[in-house]
């Protein structure tokens, strides 16, 4: 592809990783191996009933593990957790005021791992197994609580978004039922988005200490072991320096060329349209022990060490959820994204179970010549005749009119519009926007997405219900122009760089600031945690001051985290870009 978005060969880094220096902690690699290893951790227990946990986060591909492990682990009896469940009927019925019969949205549930079992049949097994000499298994979700009095416990954890690849390829599950071939793969997501992950996670989070082996299989017949102890290192390490979690890409029916090229990506594929490359509640982060490396999912370190992580004033108002979430959206030479608004936030609490709510900002990476934002209403704006026009639309397939109601506005490169819940808006063709937001990003109301299909064929999801619930019509020309478009002041400056205030709104807990630096820059997270993207510049080196972690190297569009534990930090120019300016765009929860 010829080269036309970046001037340099991009070092962009799609595989960050956090070193683990212990050379006592040795992955085993393979199911041959990974058998090997436990059958002798078994053996080496002296007790004459040995009681085996393999616990398994939904996603897991069943018959990979479950295949592998029977044929393998010298054993008198193997147990699938399932065996103790309720019937699929009863937790199909159980689940549903969570699930809702709507294709997006539903409720984040209340629900436990214990609620999907037979508390009868889960007893009368705990009131008998310890009569039962020689090695006993039991496998699955939920195999923790059916046997807690275990002598080693297997966590075979998953990371999200491969769990979100398997589900579009009808390859697992949800929790409890036997559902994978349900035609549209959406219904998947928002069971494991709502309730499943939810579920595993509540139970993860009792079981950290008690891991023996942490086992990896985010890569299908390409299994990895490790004890759990490495993994717990492995985190207490991020949480002392700067890290990146692993950026995920993925296409779009609006998806653009620009990350092909700057992010090293397939230049044959058709486009790219997210990046997610700031998102712990999806993202994985891989912790490299030696030449080996295991993925886990980021959200581990939110569970395990929220106050290291994010300082002790945003854990005690977001508790173990990493509110900031930093992505790339790109429309260039692409197309539009859907003309949407978010929910306020009284309305995510009651209607989704949400404690926030999606406020977000877009910030312009880069632009075409003819880049524009769809934001606020115009003044001239009748709400019934709008919503009339987009509900003719809707049900009978007539183009709607956006620029008769909504307001438009040219971009500039470095621009930063601030998008407060309940504000119209949309990002059109021939952008690349850093989406600066809150962490609920599901929660997008579309009113109008240009008549297209998604990529799976099917109508995208249009919201107007909703939508005109939360639609803040008095958020016209003039307001906008005066509290959301490059609302940036200068805040400090030194030698060699300036520090500006770039948002966010009022309404939004977010704060933003950026550098524009030719020299070191000190910074300091001040307890809380900070979110930074290398916004202009080839790359840059992260460094502590006195010395209390390794130089860390970000490249251009990379995003990094630096924990509310690290403290004083700085930044400089490194590389090709020592002598120029470079820019970051940091992103923190103000108080």
């Amino acid at each position: 592809m010829e080269k036309k978005y970046f001037n340099k060969p991009s070092k962009f880094n799609n595989s960050p990783c956090i070193e683990v220096k212990n050379e006592a902690y040795k992955v085993i690699n393979g199911w041959e191996n990974i058998i090997e290893k436990l059958n002798n951790a078994i053996a080496s227990i002296t007790q004459k009933t040995k009681l085996i946990v393999i616990e398994t986060y939904q996603g897991v591909i069943e018959e990979e593990l479950f295949e592998n492990l029977m044929g393998g682990i010298k054993c008198d009896r193997f147990i699938k957790s399932e065996d103790f469940m309720l019937p699929e009927e009863e937790i199909k019925k159980m689940v549903f005021p969570d699930v809702t019969n709507d294709r997006i949205f539903g409720f984040i549930t209340r629900l436990t791992m214990d609620a999907f079992f037979d508390a009868e049949k889960v007893q009368n097994f705990q009131n008998t197994i310890g009569n039962d000499d020689g090695v006993t298994v039991i496998y699955g979700c939920g195999a923790a609580l059916v046997c807690p009095n275990n002598n080693l416990l297997v966590y075979a954890d998953m990371a999200r978004w491969e769990i979100q690849l398997r589900m579009r390829q009808h390859l697992v599950d949800n929790l409890g039922v036997k559902n994978r071939d349900t035609e549209d793969w959406m219904l998947l997501y928002k069971q494991g988005f709502f309730v499943d992950w939810r579920v595993c996670d509540r139970l993860k989070k009792t079981l950290f200490e008690k891991w023996d082996f942490l086992l990896d299989t985010n890569k299908i017949d390409q299994p990895k072991l490790i004890e759990g102890k490495a993994i717990l290192e492995g985190l207490e390490i991020a949480t002392n320096r700067p890290f990146s979690v692993v950026p995920f890409f993925d296409p779009g029916p609006w998806g653009g060329q620009w990350m092909k090229e700057v992010c090293n990506l397939d230049p044959s594929a058709k486009n790219y349209a997210w990046c997610f490359n700031g998102v712990p509640e999806e993202n994985s982060l891989l912790l490299k022990f030696g030449e080996d490396v295991i993925e886990i999912p980021s959200i581990n370190l939110v569970f395990r060490h929220p106050q290291e992580l994010m300082g002790h004033p945003v854990h005690g108002r977001f508790g173990d959820e990493f509110p900031i979430r930093f992505d790339l959206l790109d429309t260039m030479e692409g197309g539009h994204l859907s003309l949407q608004v978010h929910p306020l936030t009284e309305y995510i609490q009651e209607k989704f179970g949400m404690h926030y709510t999606q406020d977000e900002s877009y910030y312009m990476m880069d632009v075409g010549d003819d880049a524009i934002v769809y934001l606020g209403f115009k003044e001239t704006i009748d709400p019934d005749d709008m919503l009339s026009e987009l509900e003719n639309a809707q049900t009978e397939g007539t183009p709607f009119d956006v620029e008769k109601h909504v307001q438009t506005w040219p971009m500039k490169k470095h621009d930063h519009v601030l998008i407060p819940a309940g504000t119209i808006h949309c990002s059109a063709k021939n952008s690349m926007v850093l989406e600066i937001s809150a962490t609920p990003y599901i929660f997008t109301f579309k009113l109008w997405d240009w008549g297209r299909v998604g990529l799976d064929g099917r109508p995208r999801p249009i919201n107007i219900e909703h939508a005109k619930k939360n639609l803040q019509w008095d958020r016209t020309t003039e307001w906008t122009r005066q509290n959301l478009l490059n609302q940036i002041e200068k805040v400090a400056e030194g030698d060699g760089w300036v520090e500006e205030r770039t948002g966010l709104h009022e309404r939004e807990f977010i704060e933003t600031r950026r550098h524009w630096f030719t020299k070191k820059v000190e910074h300091h997270t001040h307890g809380g945690v900070d979110m930074i993207c290398l916004v202009d510049g080839d790359e840059v080196i992260v460094e502590s001051p006195t010395n209390a972690f390794e130089p860390f190297v970000v490249h251009y569009a990379e995003v990094f985290i630096v924990p509310a534990k690290v403290g004083a930090y700085t930044i400089r120019p490194y590389g090709t870009s020592e002598g120029q300016t470079c820019a970051t765009m940091k992103g923190y929860v103000r108080f």
